[in-house]
């Protein structure tokens, strides 16, 4: 009796240890993780597992949003430290992670630090807290700084669309964790790797207006100013991954026009950034100016394409400002602020890496757009115009004078106009059937190419420079100099090569999705009693039945 009561009772202890020691050979030898979650929150997109297998050195994340938070910020806070600890399952190198705010740091360092995390995009937001029956403000940090031992650089985690509220922002930027994170870890470890060029010689942007773009892109990028007139073969434009058309005032000619045709039908990449009208805004005083059709060459091969720039301008009643001479105060000149419609401000974008969570894009003196037949070509329109717009077809009338009266709301009847067009799939070339200009290689002439991609907006000023009114010099792409509003424009350009250059690269991480899964509060209120019943009173009835069942059968068992 002795022996098979020893014999039972190896059996339960003995049997689960078992079970559980093969379990831990089988994880310390073969390892793997199963993500149980219907959105996958707790999977990486292969192109950030790449990068993480990569690692050579251990890394560190600072995560600045800490403190006393609501519980929406404790959310993106836990949110950051789940995404560290499932970067650190694919890397080799340990990724380590700790909390540091800014504000509780010795005075002598705290104003460098904070202007040091500006350099990166993480300017405090002020919060509001309830607490004692009252409100009480709170600055937070909601960004987080990567580093190694050599380098840092940083990257804000709080990001969302114009008129989101605080739960789709919360939930948008906690989407966006992956991509954000990814892409610090990237900038400290990958070299450039990447030549960008800005096409010049056709009265394309100045010195100081391209500074945004060089700006924006150097870190991260090669970037090279292209003298159009000095390419003689398209193997000229080869070294370059992708190239930008910063809103050319002189007609392309023919052969240029040939090099880039050919520059993309052997996989490159291009950006439009075409002036439909042209004008002299210094006229715009007084009697005003006019905006007149202007062609710059490149319309028929955009056809071809599958986009039409319309010869007009858009204005929106979602505006941005231009700045008027209003007479002198004293000796000084006075400067003001007027709503000008042709500054279009669009926050309405495109569910798509290149455009998700961004927010307000300025467009200056921007067209419409049309989408024609381009077989084999995918046209996806970014980003929008608010509800309240209005197309000018040309000529159109410039003139300071109108600013002062305001627009008229009636006359706004368009909606939802597309700023921004993104072309993919197998492109034709302008040339197919055509004569080659002279000079021109017919043996390399490609009919059609079907790598590349090609991004369209009806503004040369999409990424251009804002100079400071104080000293002239030219500001960080966005930056609008008497608004004090930091448009979104420098993040666009960043977003929209990075596609360009690897659509299936860690940009495509930012597609990912979370489910908002808010309670139904009325439910709640009136449902509250029975389910803290039930799960209060449930458990422990169930519990109390089975240790029942359980006494019940082991004296059963040993009564005879």
């Amino acid at each position: 009796m002795k022996n098979r009561s020893d014999i039972n009772l190896l059996k339960q202890i003995g049997l689960p240890m078992a079970a559980i020691l093969i379990l831990w050979v089988i994880g310390y030898f073969f390892s793997f993780r199963i993500d149980l979650t219907e959105e996958k929150r707790f999977s990486l997109h292969p192109a950030s597992e790449e990068i993480l297998k990569g690692l050579e050195e251990p890394i560190e994340v600072e995560i600045l949003l800490t403190g006393n938070l609501p519980g929406g910020m404790r959310r993106l806070q836990r949110s950051i430290e789940e995404t560290v600890r499932t970067f650190n399952a694919y890397s080799p190198y340990k990724i380590s992670y700790y909390y540091q705010d800014p504000l509780v740091l010795p005075a002598d360092i705290r104003e460098d630090y904070i202007v040091g995390l500006s350099e990166y995009g993480i300017n405090p937001t002020n919060l509001f807290l309830s607490e004692d029956g009252g409100q009480r403000s709170k600055l937070i940090f909601p960004g987080i700084v990567v580093r190694n031992e050599e380098y840092e650089t940083g990257a804000l985690v709080l990001r969302g669309e114009k008129g989101m509220g605080p739960d789709q922002v919360l939930n948008q930027s906690i989407e966006n964790l992956e991509f954000e994170l990814i892409n610090a870890i990237k900038k400290l470890i990958r070299k450039q790797e990447f030549a960008v060029g800005m096409l010049m010689g056709n009265g394309e942007m100045e010195e100081d207006d391209g500074f945004g773009i060089i700006e924006a892109l150097v870190e991260d990028f090669e970037v090279y100013k292209i003298p159009m007139e000095q390419a003689q073969k398209v193997e000229d434009l080869d070294p370059f991954a992708a190239i930008l058309i910063p809103g050319p005032k002189e007609p392309y000619t023919e052969r240029e026009v040939f090099l880039l045709d050919q520059y993309l039908m052997n996989g490159g990449n291009l950006i439009f950034l075409i002036d439909a009208l042209a004008f002299d805004l210094e006229q715009a005083g007084g009697d005003g100016t006019v905006a007149m059709p202007f062609d710059t060459g490149l319309d028929q091969m955009l056809f071809r394409y599958g986009i039409r720039v319309n010869k007009d301008l858009i204005q929106d009643m979602n505006f941005g400002y231009h700045p008027v001479m209003a007479g002198n105060f004293g000796d000084q000149e006075q400067l003001v602020p007027l709503p000008w419609p042709f500054y279009v401000s669009a926050g309405r974008m495109a569910n798509h890496p290149v455009t998700k969570g961004l927010d307000q894009v300025m467009f200056r003196f921007v067209s419409t757009m049309d989408t024609v037949k381009a077989d084999g070509v995918r046209k996806t329109p970014l980003i929008f115009s608010s509800d309240f717009s209005r197309k000018m077809a040309a000529p159109v009338r410039l003139a300071f004078e109108e600013m002062a009266d305001g627009p008229d709301l009636n006359e706004f009847t368009s909606q939802n106009l597309p700023l921004l067009y993104l072309l993919e799939g197998n492109f034709t070339s302008l040339f197919k059937n055509r004569f080659l200009p002279d000079g021109m290689d017919q043996a390399g002439f490609l009919e059609s190419g079907s790598e590349g991609m090609v991004m369209v907006a009806a503004t040369g000023n999409l990424f251009k420079s804002q100079l400071n009114f104080m000293d002239g010099s030219p500001l960080p792409l966005g930056e609008d100099p008497f608004s004090n509003v930091e448009y979104a424009n420098r993040q666009l350009l960043i977003n929209s090569i990075n596609y360009l250059l690897e659509p299936e690269g860690i940009m495509s991480t930012r597609t990912k999705q979370f489910q908002i899964r808010p309670l139904n509060k009325v439910k709640v209120r009136d449902e509250r009693s029975k389910w803290q019943l039930i799960n209060i009173a449930v458990p422990v009835f169930i519990i109390g039945v089975l240790g029942f069942v359980w006494t019940f059968m082991r004296k059963r068992r040993f009564s005879h």
